[in-house]
């Protein structure tokens, strides 16, 4: 179990112990809705190891600072980051402690694509989600999301780790190993940090307390990031049952629970998305319009225009894994794909339609966040009420 005199609010600043030689530091993230991620300093013998690093921010940085004065350290001190993966409120700040200190930097090996894409090049960078956006028939929103204007990329807080590691690394610190296990399907190249003789998983954005992670948000597109998850959770489902140290909320005394939870969530939405293909949706856009959104249900067209497009690639997502196991047809056609139930004609092609039909749009966040998904509650009965964002 961890420490009970965790503070109400988790993001309270500090070092919260969670359980003995680990402190939980939450670390500011600026009009996101997160408000907060965790990153972890580890205490073992002469070394002092983050899990994470934030988001490369003055105010985040100061605060990590002070974090660490509060239990007599440094950011000099911090001998390497271990990241989970490569969004920028994870990675970032992790690079922009090395420049001023030399930390080391480790990251995995399956985020390299991600990483190679975000660097810069001579043509100018295009989301490649957009694609995806007008594959799923949502043409208008992807005209929106190109008219609305985009924060620079800063590059020096982009540039490669010093170590890539593999699936089932073991980083070896003083009286306790961290055993780096791939879990894809928020990013393809996601972490957690297993201490096996501790009982703690630091399981990043793979599984979180409240809400479930977007899926598949990344640089370099895979076919199908919701396999993916669902594959890695049951991964880590099959670890030993472990305190969960998230990336976003508070510690949870069992990953195992959490985990049934999101499992369950997500076949309760895939039959969602299966009966809204019965009610007549084809495309992961009109599915993303029938389903609710948001722990309050809330339809597509109330949604930002970032957070449209994260609720659409999901339902494209789960309309894959329906594809996938023989519940749905998938047929491609006029650049778009379309999903019918086995046996059923597909309907016929027509121009897209347009997202300004669900609402009006909004201009897209200057700070996006790196998760959307569905506020799930912690608790088996409310799940099948609950959605996302």
């Amino acid at each position: 179990m961890p420490k009970a005199d965790q503070p109400q609010d988790w993001t309270e600043p500090g070092a919260h112990e969670v359980t003995p030689g680990v402190f939980r530091i939450p670390l500011p993230l600026p009009n996101d809705a997160l408000r907060a991620v965790n990153v972890y300093a580890v205490r073992d013998g002469d070394q002092l190891v983050m899990i994470d690093g934030g988001w490369a921010l003055e105010e985040s940085e100061a605060k990590l600072a002070s974090s660490l004065e509060g239990i007599g350290h440094g950011l000099g001190d911090i001998s390497q980051f271990l990241v989970t993966h490569v969004h920028r409120d994870h990675y970032t700040q992790a690079v922009a402690v090395r420049r001023r200190f030399g930390t080391r930097v480790s990251l995995g090996e399956g985020e390299r694509a991600s990483l190679e894409a975000l660097k810069p090049k001579n043509a100018p960078f295009e989301m490649p989600q957009l694609a995806l956006l007008r594959a799923a028939g949502a043409d208008e929103l992807v005209r929106a999301l190109r008219g609305a204007p985009h924060e620079g990329r800063d590059s020096a807080n982009w540039t490669g780790p010093d170590q890539w590691l593999p699936d089932g690394a073991r980083i070896s610190l003083d009286k306790r190993d961290l055993d780096a296990i791939r879990t894809p399907g928020h990013t393809q190249g996601h972490l957690v940090f297993h201490d096996a003789s501790a009982h703690l998983l630091f399981s990043g954005d793979h599984v979180l307390p409240h809400i479930t992670p977007s899926i598949g948000f990344e640089a370099a597109i895979v076919p199908s990031p919701l396999s993916d998850y669902l594959i890695s959770l049951q991964l880590v489902r099959n670890l030993p049952d472990a305190i969960m140290l998230p990336a976003h909320g508070p510690p949870g005394s069992s990953i195992h629970t959490r985990v049934d939870e999101l499992l369950d969530h997500h076949e309760d939405r895939l039959d969602s998305s299966l009966a809204a293909i019965g009610a007549g949706a084809s495309t992961a856009y009109e599915v993303a319009a029938r389903l609710g959104w948001t722990r309050r249900q809330r339809r597509l067209a109330d949604l930002d225009d970032f957070n449209k497009m994260l609720a659409i690639l999901e339902a494209a997502a789960h309309l894959e894994v329906l594809a996938e196991r023989g519940r749905a047809t998938r047929a491609e056609a006029d650049g778009r794909v379309h999903y019918t139930l086995p046996g059923v004609a597909p309907p016929r092609i027509g121009p897209a339609v347009p997202a300004s039909d669900e609402g009006c749009l909004a201009a897209m966040p200057s700070s996006s966040p790196t998760l959307i998904s569905g506020l799930v509650p912690p608790s088996r009965p409310s799940l099948r009420a609950s959605r996302h964002i």
